[in-house]
Protein backbone atom coordinates (compact mmCIF):
# COMPACT_ATOMS: atom_id res chain seq x y z
CA UNK A 1 0.00 0.00 0.00
CA UNK A 2 1.27 3.64 -0.83
CA UNK A 3 1.00 6.33 1.32
CA UNK A 4 0.35 9.20 -0.61
CA UNK A 5 -2.20 9.25 -2.39
CA UNK A 6 -2.16 12.84 -4.50
CA UNK A 7 -6.03 13.22 -3.59
CA UNK A 8 -4.82 16.15 -0.70
CA UNK A 9 -3.14 17.82 -3.01
CA UNK A 10 -5.55 20.68 -3.53
CA UNK A 11 -6.14 21.40 -0.10
CA UNK A 12 -8.31 19.15 0.93
CA UNK A 13 -8.41 15.65 2.55
CA UNK A 14 -11.17 13.02 3.84
CA UNK A 15 -12.51 12.85 7.41
CA UNK A 16 -12.85 9.13 8.68
CA UNK A 17 -16.94 10.04 7.95
CA UNK A 18 -15.72 10.12 4.51
CA UNK A 19 -16.48 14.17 3.62
CA UNK A 20 -13.92 16.15 2.13
CA UNK A 21 -12.77 18.96 3.92
CA UNK A 22 -10.19 22.03 3.51
CA UNK A 23 -7.27 20.79 5.11
CA UNK A 24 -7.66 24.18 7.08
CA UNK A 25 -10.61 23.51 8.47
CA UNK A 26 -10.46 23.48 12.16
CA UNK A 27 -11.77 19.66 12.46
CA UNK A 28 -8.86 19.05 11.14
CA UNK A 29 -6.03 21.32 12.74
CA UNK A 30 -7.78 19.99 15.94
CA UNK A 31 -7.14 16.32 15.11
CA UNK A 32 -3.47 17.40 13.89
CA UNK A 33 -2.77 18.79 17.19
CA UNK A 34 -3.87 15.83 18.75
CA UNK A 35 -1.66 13.50 16.31
CA UNK A 36 1.47 16.20 17.12
CA UNK A 37 0.96 15.39 20.91
CA UNK A 38 1.17 12.13 20.11
CA UNK A 39 4.39 12.56 18.58
CA UNK A 40 5.60 14.60 21.39
CA UNK A 41 4.28 11.63 23.76
CA UNK A 42 5.97 9.09 21.72
CA UNK A 43 9.62 11.49 22.02
CA UNK A 44 9.05 11.48 25.71
CA UNK A 45 8.88 7.81 26.09
CA UNK A 46 11.78 7.32 24.19
CA UNK A 47 13.73 9.94 26.23
CA UNK A 48 12.38 8.11 30.12
CA UNK A 49 14.91 6.37 32.45
CA UNK A 50 15.29 2.92 32.02
CA UNK A 51 13.69 2.54 35.62
CA UNK A 52 10.72 4.23 34.29
CA UNK A 53 8.60 1.45 32.76
CA UNK A 54 5.86 2.11 35.06
CA UNK A 55 5.43 5.72 33.58
CA UNK A 56 6.36 4.50 29.97
CA UNK A 57 3.20 2.12 29.86
CA UNK A 58 1.25 5.02 31.17
CA UNK A 59 2.45 7.48 28.64
CA UNK A 60 1.59 4.67 25.89
CA UNK A 61 -1.77 3.79 27.09
CA UNK A 62 -1.92 7.90 26.89
CA UNK A 63 -1.22 7.52 22.92
CA UNK A 64 -3.69 4.73 22.86
CA UNK A 65 -6.29 7.47 24.29
CA UNK A 66 -5.49 10.09 21.88
CA UNK A 67 -5.61 7.87 18.98
CA UNK A 68 -9.34 7.25 20.07
CA UNK A 69 -10.17 10.95 20.23
CA UNK A 70 -8.37 11.41 17.39
CA UNK A 71 -10.68 9.50 15.93
CA UNK A 72 -13.44 11.16 17.03
CA UNK A 73 -12.27 14.27 15.99
CA UNK A 74 -11.70 13.04 12.85
CA UNK A 75 -15.24 12.04 11.71
CA UNK A 76 -18.62 14.20 11.34
CA UNK A 77 -20.99 13.96 14.91
CA UNK A 78 -24.03 11.80 13.71
CA UNK A 79 -22.16 10.14 10.94
CA UNK A 80 -22.70 6.33 10.81
CA UNK A 81 -18.76 5.91 11.18
CA UNK A 82 -19.27 6.89 14.95
CA UNK A 83 -20.85 3.77 15.68
CA UNK A 84 -17.42 2.10 14.86
CA UNK A 85 -15.43 4.49 17.57
CA UNK A 86 -13.85 3.26 21.14
CA UNK A 87 -16.54 5.63 23.79
CA UNK A 88 -14.48 8.66 24.96
CA UNK A 89 -15.59 8.41 28.93
CA UNK A 90 -14.31 10.60 31.77
CA UNK A 91 -13.01 7.59 33.41
CA UNK A 92 -9.95 8.82 31.02
CA UNK A 93 -9.08 11.40 33.07
CA UNK A 94 -9.68 9.77 36.20
CA UNK A 95 -6.52 7.33 35.53
CA UNK A 96 -4.77 10.68 34.62
CA UNK A 97 -5.61 11.90 37.81
CA UNK A 98 -4.51 8.57 40.20
CA UNK A 99 -1.29 8.78 37.62
CA UNK A 100 -0.55 12.39 38.90
CA UNK A 101 -1.31 11.36 42.98
CA UNK A 102 1.22 8.27 42.29
CA UNK A 103 3.86 10.40 41.15
CA UNK A 104 3.33 13.16 43.29
CA UNK A 105 3.74 11.35 46.52
CA UNK A 106 7.12 10.52 45.53
CA UNK A 107 7.79 14.33 45.03
CA UNK A 108 8.80 17.24 47.19
CA UNK A 109 6.33 19.91 47.51
CA UNK A 110 6.60 22.23 45.05
CA UNK A 111 7.39 25.56 46.61
CA UNK A 112 7.84 27.83 43.65
CA UNK A 113 7.38 27.63 39.35
CA UNK A 114 9.96 25.99 37.90
CA UNK A 115 11.68 26.27 34.64
CA UNK A 116 11.33 23.86 31.73
CA UNK A 117 13.77 21.12 32.06
CA UNK A 118 16.44 19.54 33.58
CA UNK A 119 16.33 15.71 32.55
CA UNK A 120 16.12 15.44 28.42
CA UNK A 121 12.67 13.56 29.59
CA UNK A 122 11.66 15.95 31.53
CA UNK A 123 12.22 18.80 29.11
CA UNK A 124 10.33 16.51 26.40
CA UNK A 125 7.51 16.09 29.04
CA UNK A 126 7.21 20.36 29.39
CA UNK A 127 7.30 20.21 25.55
CA UNK A 128 4.59 17.50 25.84
CA UNK A 129 2.53 19.92 27.71
CA UNK A 130 2.75 22.81 25.72
CA UNK A 131 1.70 20.80 22.56
CA UNK A 132 -1.12 19.25 24.66
CA UNK A 133 -2.35 23.19 26.32
CA UNK A 134 -2.32 24.35 22.42
CA UNK A 135 -4.73 20.62 21.87
CA UNK A 136 -6.75 21.59 24.51
CA UNK A 137 -7.27 25.51 22.54
CA UNK A 138 -8.05 23.99 18.89
CA UNK A 139 -10.18 21.27 20.24
CA UNK A 140 -12.32 23.68 22.43
CA UNK A 141 -12.17 26.10 19.28
CA UNK A 142 -13.89 23.41 17.40
CA UNK A 143 -16.02 22.53 20.48
CA UNK A 144 -17.39 26.04 20.33
CA UNK A 145 -17.88 26.62 16.49
CA UNK A 146 -19.33 23.41 15.36
CA UNK A 147 -22.30 21.43 16.67
CA UNK A 148 -22.80 20.75 20.69
CA UNK A 149 -21.79 17.11 19.17
CA UNK A 150 -18.43 18.38 17.54
CA UNK A 151 -16.26 17.43 20.60
CA UNK A 152 -16.91 14.01 22.70
CA UNK A 153 -17.55 14.47 26.14
CA UNK A 154 -14.76 13.86 28.10
CA UNK A 155 -12.18 15.19 25.57
CA UNK A 156 -11.62 18.65 26.78
CA UNK A 157 -11.70 17.46 30.70
CA UNK A 158 -9.09 14.39 29.59
CA UNK A 159 -6.94 17.29 27.63
CA UNK A 160 -6.93 19.73 30.51
CA UNK A 161 -5.46 16.86 32.90
CA UNK A 162 -3.45 16.08 30.09
CA UNK A 163 -1.80 18.48 30.23
CA UNK A 164 -1.33 18.60 34.34
CA UNK A 165 -0.25 14.87 34.22
CA UNK A 166 2.61 15.97 31.78
CA UNK A 167 3.32 18.52 33.97
CA UNK A 168 3.78 16.55 37.07
CA UNK A 169 5.76 13.76 34.81
CA UNK A 170 8.20 16.23 33.88
CA UNK A 171 9.09 16.46 37.85
CA UNK A 172 8.95 12.77 38.09
CA UNK A 173 11.10 12.19 35.31
CA UNK A 174 13.35 14.90 36.96
CA UNK A 175 13.60 12.65 40.07
CA UNK A 176 13.47 9.54 38.82
CA UNK A 177 16.83 11.07 37.15
CA UNK A 178 18.11 12.21 40.10
CA UNK A 179 18.25 15.88 39.03
CA UNK A 180 16.62 18.79 40.48
CA UNK A 181 13.91 20.92 39.00
CA UNK A 182 14.78 24.58 38.03
CA UNK A 183 13.05 26.71 40.11
CA UNK A 184 12.55 29.67 38.69
CA UNK A 185 13.92 33.36 39.64
CA UNK A 186 13.26 36.71 38.95
CA UNK A 187 15.75 38.32 36.74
Amino acid sequence: MKVYTGTGDRGKTSLFSGERVAKANVRIEAYGDVDELNAAIGALVAFLPPQSVAVAETLQGIQADLFDLGAWLATTPGSGATGQLAPFAAERADRLERAMDAMDGELAELKSFILPGGHPAAAMAHVARTVCRRTERHVFRLAETETDDAVPPGALVYLNRLSDYLFVCARYCNHLAGVADIPWQRS
